[in-house]
């Protein structure tokens, strides 16, 4: 019979370890990384959001490691673009054994491929899988990340590790735990939430629900939200969040200059320029602007010897691509091979200057080399983060001078983004402190009195 401790702690939703001690500890792993990679092997499914430039990478080809030591059997890393290649890179470095699979091969106890090649790997072939950058599954359509799921369904040991610098993004903590066996999307929106739109979830066709509706904490259910999330994930931005000194991981000055093309002229013929509110205004907004603020880009570019130019749109990158001398472009219309290819030869110093959206690029790269960025913003404030800090990382000695280029009438545009800023501060916070000195409280059992019932009963 099952006792009321035992219902309780099954109600509470909270994942119990399904890992193992660690076989192998590498020496090159800092201490927090150490404790945050020893923490997710015991648990065996675990989520690791820890900030850009803080490790990752080996931590995850320390956890790979353990697994086929133990399993005996081959484990797979799942990367976004041309990350591949940076993954074996550090293996390398580190004498661990991986090699690079596009077709399904098993050529290495670890195996490193992209998201886009998964259908050519078979489950049942890996006792492990860790997914590199994977909030960037979200932006993979419903198809794409249906089948991520299912992989990592049929798997024993999972990682995931991701930079999420908004931790309040509901759907990919819902994705994060569905991948990891836990609750679903849904469920946790059922047991933790309340929804602004009065209508059901299951009326909407998927993402619809996403996108249209707002949420918030049931009465009472944001703490134990929070303690469930603790149970299978850990966030730090930097290694003093987990109580270790932060070292070297003290970053060097961000340099953000905001560029005002002033082009009202070219708009409505007001007297005053008129602030782009709604969405077709802000994209008529970009149409109009284009010419001049691609030309104040590439004066900006040329005064730097290697740059990395984000863009929004098609017309962006194609115009910057032809002004800026020495540039090559990485777009949604080249192939895989081709955007791994010049994305490779970036990191490696072949290509002066690159062109490209955050999309298609701003996730898992290391480009510590390249001390200048300039961004044409959106309402998007994780593609500004990790664009970013694909230079303002762990390893980059100097500076990082970041030039945002807008027009007066996107003035709501670099507002939101500004809010935003302000929002994940605050949010990640919260996470950092739940997960980490708020979760070591120690919550009393306080169902001990006996009830006092009436004679008849």
């Amino acid at each position: 019979m099952q006792s009321y401790q035992e219902f309780i702690k099954r109600k509470s939703q909270l994942t119990e370890d399904a890992g193992f001690e660690p076989l192998y500890m590498p020496d090159f792993l800092f201490d927090f990384q150490k404790y945050l990679f020893e923490w997710a092997l015991k648990k065996g499914r675990a989520a690791i959001f820890s900030d850009t430039g803080t490790g990752k990478t080996p931590m995850q080809l320390t956890f790979a490691q353990n697994v086929v030591m133990k399993t005996n059997k081959p484990v797979i890393i799942l990367t976004p673009l041309a990350v591949s290649y940076q993954t074996v890179k550090e293996g390398e470095k580190f004498g661990i054994d991986c090699k690079v699979s596009r077709e399904g091969k098993i050529e290495a106890p670890i195996i490193v491929t992209n998201y886009e090649r998964l259908h050519y790997f078979n489950p049942d072939d890996y006792a492990g899988v860790v997914l590199d950058e994977s909030s960037a599954i979200k932006a993979f359509d419903g198809k794409r990340r249906k089948q991520i799921i299912r992989f990592m369904s049929k798997i024993q040991y999972r990682l995931l590790c991701s930079a999420t610098p908004a931790p309040n993004d509901w759907p990919e903590i819902g994705t994060a735990s569905e991948s990891l066996g836990d609750l679903t999307q849904s469920q946790m929106i059922d047991q933790f939430f309340k929804s602004s739109d009065n209508m059901r979830h299951s009326l909407f066709k998927e993402g619809d629900f996403w996108n249209r509706a707002k949420y918030f904490f049931r009465a009472h259910s944001e703490i134990p939200f929070w303690k469930w999330v603790s149970s299978w994930a850990r966030a730090m931005r930097l290694p003093a969040d987990l109580g270790f000194d932060n070292g070297a991981f003290i970053l060097p000055p961000l340099k953000i200059r905001q560029h005002m093309v002033r082009c009202h002229d070219l708009l409505s013929g007001e007297l005053f320029p008129k602030v782009a509110t709604t969405l077709k205004e802000q994209r008529e907004e970009r149409k109009l602007t284009l010419q001049k603020r691609c030309e104040a880009t590439a004066e900006l570019v040329m005064k730097h010897d290697c740059s990395v130019v984000w863009c929004q749109y098609n017309p962006e990158g194609e115009l910057l691509a032809k002004m800026i001398p020495d540039s090559v472009e990485v777009a949604g219309r080249h192939s895989d091979e081709e955007k791994e290819n010049r994305l490779i030869a970036f990191s490696k110093g072949e290509i002066p200057r690159l062109v490209t959206k955050p999309k298609v690029a701003a996730w898992g790269m290391n480009w510590q080399h390249c001390g200048h960025h300039t961004f044409f913003p959106s309402h998007s404030f994780e593609q500004y983060y990790q664009a970013v800090r694909r230079s303002h990382r762990f390893g980059r000695t100097e500076s990082v001078n970041v030039d945002i280029i807008t027009t007066e009438g996107e003035a709501g545009v670099t507002a939101n983004l500004k809010k935003k800023q302000d929002k994940c501060d605050k949010m990640f916070a919260a996470l950092v402190y739940y997960m980490g000195q708020g979760m070591h409280i120690k919550i009393e059992d306080n169902h001990k009195k006996e009830m006092e019932v009436a004679e008849w009963l």
